[in-house]
């Protein structure tokens, strides 16, 4: 057969009718995380402004500097498609004036993006990116659901070998300090690095970290920790960070030569891996961070924000070639839909060892399909009973430091005052009861 005058161009392709099969799974699966943690979906345009990434991603980049395709308007604009969506999410936080919503702000996507990248396995030129971000609140707490979300829609496709790698790149305040250090190292050892980091190392050491060459590989084995150099405050968000993993059980590594290399991520990073070697080819499934500097970066007012974002065909390829396809019959979206407004119970949380162990109990009552309500990011319990009451909530579990210490927790009734108290064991199964016996 003669080649065929028209196809598509290199780093393109189709999703076929028999890959939405892997397409829509992998939709649903987010979809399904997303509201039940609570978020709210959003889609920005393709196009965008340039400086929006040449700012906010970094203009010594990789994505910006190689990778992105930039193009003049008729009117001279110089425009971009979008090589990601971390930036003109918090763009539409700050134009639309988001922070005088509730906060923080949940806000999920999924859509495609464009990357002028080598072609090679799991990366395209036009590729399907999902995520969750977190806008407007600074604890822990937010990053420790961040990553549960993740690996709960890994958990959604069936994956079992999956690895999760964290590591903090600390901030303004202790960074700095860091590059010096980690320039000095890199300084000596100069000859070894590919062309490519022997630049970086006038722009930004840290980006020699997360090079794939070989050589640089075996220069980063012996590289200054960064771990070892974080302030007061850093050191202490990343350690109630990991304790949220420890709590959640969940399969991580520390490892602390991952940084994201994108300019905008500060304190905790965290990449998803599956383990065999079809996974290990794909590369990073999920990845992301938080990213508390980027709202001043784009000219505006500070906000603390965190997120996640994973690219639909590498996981779709995963799951081809494991062959994890779950052929279940997937609710409607109607009914997850009316699930969530008739959520009855609320979980309320006291101090710092009872949240830990509340999103573990949240993410219990999820694997049970039980619709549940959360304020992780509120302290007060009179705020988090003021947003029981406004969303018509009918029972609120108390969980304080009492309760988590002696495994218990507190069923208030809301329409009459009664309270009792509840094995944490036994709080799924009754809650279910209840549930059952008002539908009768």
């Amino acid at each position: 057969m003669s080649k065929l005058k028209y196809q598509t161009l290199t780093g393109m392709h189709d999703i076929l009718p028999d890959d939405f099969i892997y397409f829509n799974r992998v939709l649903r699966a987010v979809e399904s995380v997303a509201r039940y943690y609570g978020f709210s979906r959003i889609e920005t345009p393709v196009l965008e402004f340039a400086e929006v990434f040449a700012k906010g991603t970094g203009a010594g980049t990789d994505i910006v500097e190689k990778e992105m395709y930039t193009f003049r308007t008729k009117g001279g604009d110089l425009v971009a498609l979008r090589p990601e969506y971390t930036p003109v999410i918090m763009r539409s936080y700050l134009e639309h004036g988001m922070h005088n919503l509730p906060q923080p702000v949940k806000l999920w996507y999924q859509g495609p993006c464009f990357r002028h990248e080598r072609p090679q396995a799991g990366r395209y030129r036009q590729f399907n990116q999902f995520g969750f971000e977190v806008l407007g609140e600074q604890k822990a707490s937010v990053d420790g659901q961040i990553i549960q979300m993740s690996y709960g829609v890994m958990k959604e496709l069936g994956f079992k070998n999956i690895t999760i790698e964290v590591n903090s790149i600390g901030d303004s305040e202790c960074r700095p300090y860091f590059k010096k250090i980690l320039t000095s190292y890199f300084k000596s050892r100069r000859s070894a690095l590919c062309p490519d980091c022997q630049r970086r190392l006038k722009e930004n050491p840290l980006r020699i970290l997360d090079c794939k060459e070989e050589k640089c590989q075996r220069v980063k084995a012996g590289a200054p920790q960064i771990i070892d150099h974080l302030c007061e405050n850093c050191h202490k968000h990343f350690k109630n960070v990991l304790e949220f993993l420890d709590e959640l059980e969940l399969p991580y590594s520390l490892n602390p030569y991952l940084v994201r290399g994108l300019d905008y991520y500060t304190k905790t990073v965290f990449e998803i891996v599956e383990n065999s070697e079809d996974g290990k080819t794909q590369g990073t499934l999920m990845g992301g961070g938080r990213y508390d500097g980027l709202s001043k970066i784009l000219g505006g007012r500070d906000v603390p924000a965190c997120g996640v974002a994973g690219g639909m065909e590498r996981i779709m390829n995963v799951l081809k070639t494991k062959g994890i396809l779950r052929a279940e019959k997937p609710e409607s979206k109607k009914a997850q839909e009316q699930k969530q407004e008739d959520a009855k119970i609320f979980l309320a949380q006291l101090g710092e060892m009872a949240k830990r162990k509340s999103m573990k109990l949240f993410e219990e009552f999820r694997a049970a399909k039980i619709p549940i309500a959360e304020s992780f990011s509120k302290d007060s319990l009179k705020a988090q009973l003021r947003s029981a009451d406004k969303m018509g909530a009918k029972w609120v579990l108390i969980f304080g430091q009492k309760e988590a210490l002696e495994d218990f927790i507190t069923l208030r009734d809301m329409e009459t005052g009664a309270q009792k108290e509840i094995k944490l064991d036994k709080v799924v199964e009754e809650m279910r009861e209840k549930l059952n016996s008002i539908k009768k």
